[in-house]
């Protein structure tokens, strides 16, 4: 599968810039981030703070100046560019960095032209920006990844602090998702593969993410509950095992 090439479009006016490089980080897992733009009046003080870290991570600002009070003049900015970008094939997918639901249309245009839109932003986001992205990922897990690497034991005791802050809670509701998954994409027997599941239950739900629940991956998020049957079968290839799952 070939790398992807991504343009990533940054609203500067409605996600905070203290958690910039993880979330490039988080970008790179999906493909080569080419273009880097952020979108803001920079004549505008409230948005100083991220002069310093558009130079650390070669981000290209764009200058677009309020001509009216009260309105976010970069939304049409950004706009422009992206479908600039369509029209020129140039890029694969695009990466939104915005909680603005002002991007639900643009998403839904790139979409519509067979791109792969991710979007970025924090868990204020309205519902319909994040249902019009491929994959949505929230700002918050980001910032707790980077303040629980220092070691196994703090980071149990960041989780029980403040898990009920940051970390949903596995509930009945999930469960339903995961098994009426299961029973859409299974086979006669009713097993399915668990890399096809998880790409499944973000076509629903895009805003999916096992960090979101207090877990790196699917894998143990599943069987955390004790819900469903497991078997791994060995692919004979550098310890790679293939998994599947039934509802019990």
């Amino acid at each position: 599968m070939k790398d992807q090439k991504l343009a990533v479009l940054i609203d500067a006016d409605n996600v905070p810039y203290a958690n910039i490089k993880e979330m490039l980080d988080e970008i790179a897992r999906y493909g080569s981030p080419i273009i880097k733009r952020i979108y803001a009046d920079w004549t505008k003080p409230h948005v100083s703070g991220w002069k310093k870290v558009l130079l650390e991570n070669a981000i290209t600002p764009v200058q677009q100046y309020s001509y009216t009070t009260g309105k976010n003049s970069s939304d049409s900015a950004l706009i422009i560019d992206a479908m600039d970008l369509l029209y020129s094939e140039k890029v694969d997918g695009f990466c939104i960095v915005s909680s603005d639901s002002d991007f639900t249309r643009l998403a839904t245009r790139l979409r519509e032209a067979a791109m792969l839109v991710i979007g970025i932003g924090e868990k204020k986001t309205p519902k319909p920006f994040i249902t019009a992205c491929d994959k949505f990922i929230y700002i918050e897990i980001l910032k707790k990844e980077q303040e629980s690497e220092p070691s196994e034991k703090s980071t149990k005791q960041k989780k029980s602090k403040s898990g009920s802050s940051s970390v949903s809670k596995v509930d009945r509701k999930l469960v339903k998702l995961i098994k009426q998954s299961i029973d859409e994409i299974s086979d006669d027997s009713g097993w399915a593969f668990l890399g096809s599941l998880g790409s499944f239950i973000l076509k629903k739900k895009p805003d999916f993410d096992p960090r979101n629940y207090g877990f790196q991956k699917l894998y143990p998020l599943i069987k955390s509950t004790g819900e469903f049957e497991i078997q791994e079968q060995e692919t004979g290839r550098n310890n790679i095992r293939h998994i599947y799952l039934k509802n019990k």
